[in-house]
Formats: C-alpha cells, sequence, structure tokens
C-alpha cells in the first residue's frame, strides 16, 4: 500500500527541517502546489503541528522508548504519527500508525518498522502522565518552547502573560494579506473581512483553494498584519526619495511602494545576499512594481550612498524573529540565547549607517518582528543617546499598539498577529 502523498511531503519537510535547519514557509510553498487540496490541507496540518508540538512529543518518544537514540527519520515519523493520535480528530489511528511504519521503511530504516509501530500503539493504550519539577518545566512541556526563551519572557513580561504568548504561538493564525497595485479587488475575494487595525489589510479564517490561486497569480500578497502595519506607518510625500535597508522579501518595501506609487521620486531596495535579492526583485515584479530600484549592499558597512541622500529610510532589521512563531514554529528550536546579543550589536550597526544616509528633517523607521527587548527598545535608547539629533515621534499606528515609551508593540496574545517593534526618528534640521 502506497503512503499518501500528504504524509510523504509532511515527512520529507520535517525532515530536512531536523537535519538541514531549512524553514518551514520555504518548503511549504515547494511541496504545496504538488499537491491535491485535501492533501496539502492535510500535509499543512501535520507539518506545523508538529513544529508547534515538537518538544511536547519528544517527550512522549523519550518515553515510550525510555529515551533510546533514534535517528533523525524515525523520531520524525512518531512524532508525525503521535501528532495525528493526538491532535487530529478525523484520522484513524490505524492510518497514522501504519503509514508512520511505512515512512520508516520508505526512509530505509526497516529495522526502526517494529519499534515505531510498537510505541505508536503503546500510546494508544497508555497516556502519558508527566510530572514536573517546576511551573517553567510544566509551561515548556505544555507549549514545546525551550526554557531558556520562556524565562526571557517572563523576565521581560511576566509568568502569566509569557505563558498566554506562549499558548498564543501555538493557535492556527488567520491568514492575512493584501491587495496587490496589478489588479483589482478579485471577485472571488470579495468575502475577506478588512483588517480593525491595519489600512489595506484583509483576513480570513481559513486557506482556501481561491485564495492561493490569487497569491499564485499576483492578485494578492500574503503578509501579516503587524508586518503590514509597519509597511503602512511608512508615510511619504510627493518627490521623497525612499531607502528600505533590509528589504527581502519585499513585502513592506513593495506595499510602500504601491501605497505611494505616483507621489515617490526614488525608491531603493537594498539586500546583502544575491539569492534573496532575486527573490525581492521577482516580488515586486510579480505586483507590477516596475519602479523599485533593487540594490546589493551590506547594511553593517558604509551605505554606497552620500550623507542625507533620502526623506525617509526604513530599518526592517534583521532579527531573531520571535514575533513570528506563530508562523515559524521551529524558529524557537533554531534560535540560541547568544543569538540574541549577537543580532542586537548587527542591528546596532545598521541602524548607525542607515542613520547617516537620512537628510536633514527626514525620517527613520526602525522596525523588527521580535519581541526581545535587546533588538528593540534597548537598541533605540542607545542610538537615542549617541545621537542627539534624531528624536522620537509617536509612529503613524492606532493607540493600542503605541508604548508609553512612544515606541509601538503588537503581541500575538493581545492583539492576535505576530509581535513588531517599530519605532519613528526624525532627523533635526
Amino acid at each position: 500500500m502506497k503512503i499518501s502523498p500528504a504524509r510523504l511531503a509532511a515527512f520529507e519537510m520535517l525532515v530536512r527541517i531536523e537535519t538541514e535547519r531549512a524553514f518551514s514557509s520555504i518548503l511549504l510553498a515547494e511541496y504545496e502546489p504538488q499537491l491535491q487540496p485535501r492533501d496539502r490541507a492535510l500535509c499543512h496540518n501535520i507539518v506545523l503541528g508538529v513544529l508547534r508540538r515538537q518538544i511536547y512529543l519528544n517527550e512522549l518518544i523519550r518515553h515510550y522508548t525510555k529515551g533510546r537514540n533514534l535517528d533523525p527519520q524515525v523520531i520524525v515519523s512518531l512524532r508525525i504519527g503521535l501528532f495525528q493520535l493526538l491532535f487530529l480528530d478525523r484520522v484513524p489511528a490505524h492510518s497514522a500508525v501504519d503509514e508512520s511504519v511505512r515512512l520508516v521503511e520508505r526512509a530505509r530504516k526497516r529495522s526502526a518498522k517494529g519499534l515505531v509501530n510498537a510505541v505508536l500503539r503503546r500510546a494508544l493504550r497508555e497516556p502519558f502522565a508527566p510530572t514536573f519539577e517546576s511551573d517553567l518545566d510544566q509551561l515548556s512541556f505544555e507549549t514545546s518552547h525551550p526554557n531558556w526563551l520562556l524565562e526571557r519572557w517572563i523576565g521581560a513580561f511576566g509568568f502569566e502573560e509569557a505563558r498566554s504568548l506562549a499558548i498564543a504561538n501555538n493557535r492556527i493564525p488567520k491568514i492575512a494579506f493584501r491587495f496587490t497595485s496589478r489588479n483589482p479587488l478579485p471577485t472571488s475575494l470579495q468575502a475577506a473581512v478588512p483588517s480593525e487595525h491595519v489600512p489595506g489589510a484583509y483576513i480570513v479564517e481559513k486557506m482556501r483553494e481561491e485564495i492561493m490561486q490569487a497569491g499564485a497569480e499576483g492578485e494578492i500578497y500574503f503578509q501579516d498584519e503587524a508586518s503590514q502595519l509597519v509597511g503602512s506607518s511608512v508615510r511619504l510625500e510627493n518627490g521623497d526619495a525612499f531607502l528600505d535597508v533590509c528589504a527581502a522579501p519585499g513585502g513592506k518595501v513593495s506595499q510602500i511602494a504601491a501605497a505611494h506609487k505616483t507621489d515617490v521620486r526614488l525608491t531603493v531596495a537594498g539586500e546583502i545576499h544575491p539569492q534573496r535579492r532575486r527573490l525581492l526583485a521577482e516580488n515586486c515584479q510579480k505586483q507590477g512594481l516596475s519602479s523599485v530600484n533593487v540594490i546589493g549592499f551590506d547594511a553593517e558597512s558604509t551605505l554606497p550612498f552620500d550623507e542625507g541622500s533620502f526623506d525617509v529610510v526604513l530599518v526592517d532589521a534583521p532579527c531573531s524573529g520571535t514575533g513570528t512563531i506563530r508562523h515559524n514554529p521551529e524558529i524557537r528550536y533554531f534560535l540560541e540565547p547568544t543569538d540574541i546579543e549577537e543580532l542586537s550589536n548587527k542591528q546596532r550597526r545598521i541602524l548607525k549607517n542607515a542613520s547617516k544616509v537620512v537628510r536633514k528633517g527626514g525620517m527613520l523607521v526602525y522596525s523588527t518582528c521580535s519581541l526581545e527587548p535587546e533588538e528593540n527598545e534597548l537598541v533605540l535608547r542607545e542610538f537615542l543617546s549617541c545621537n542627539g539629533e534624531f528624536q522620537k515621534l509617536r509612529p503613524n499606528v492606532l493607540d493600542r499598539f503605541v508604548q508609553p515609551d512612544l515606541f509601538a508593540r503588537t503581541f500575538p496574545h493581545r492583539d492576535e498577529m505576530d509581535g513588531f517593534f517599530i519605532a519613528s526618528l526624525k532627523r533635526s534640521e
């Protein structure tokens, strides 16, 4: 009997994420168009569901195998089987067990067939009831977040806020998108609900075939509400020159360019990596935005522009991405505690260089998709203490997102959108 296309695709993706540190968003975009709609939905649920429950599933595997060392392919097949048995009501137990066994056989791990079969059947008979040494350990198990990351959030936001945040990260997010400048509103998508918080953003509860097709054809661009909030906060005047310093994959610069198509004198989008520059250019082209000039540079070094060349500069800085774990659940397992400090230092260098090309009286907007204060408030406080010619302004967002310090924040558990940080700075005349 053949393995279902959905489970086979999910298995291949999860093995690549486990062994190559690949990203689910990239792999899903690669695999899903090859699947039929029903298989696509199951595959999507398995991949993201397993990643959202990975620590939980690993503890079950450790318990039922008595801590035995297993090959990655065997671990992934067990995670897939356990996830279906415990979290997917519509999947028959015999299908989840039998196909997980066939997955390890297909991966040439035939000696593990009996183990996989025994573990999954034991899980059906003997529910796992763990004990915990601390509330932190229990929270880590129940929400599948590493202890060190939860400890950071508890320190920054308190235990209950951290708990709510971790729970929210495992909820299936609604689909957010915006219509591109190239096309009018497609009739098939007129039922989409406008966002309450971000002008031009639309929300649907779940992915449908016509929505995926509209994205493939460039009629819409998938972009979380919080990401669109950053783009909509950037305001350009007639004749302005605009620079997006770290622009790939192009969501924000294309949003901004589309909103100011007839006003802007110059739009420049920078990216250091050639492959990401190609993706950036393709995304702009797909949206009919020929006015965006894509160039390569290293934003940590001196930018290839004269001082004061731009009226508005956006620094959407490379960051840990902890605000996007809802969409990219594997991030929580890839990150190390030392990454935060390294990224913070990178952000400081980029912000310093970007500030030099802002004209006097111009605007500098800094954003990240990180929840970590070290990548956000602390970076801005240090920058402002060393650059007195820049002053904080209130970002162009709804009051609910603005903090007392005039920085703006979004949170998954509070706002049902990704966690972003926005700071607006004006250079004095």
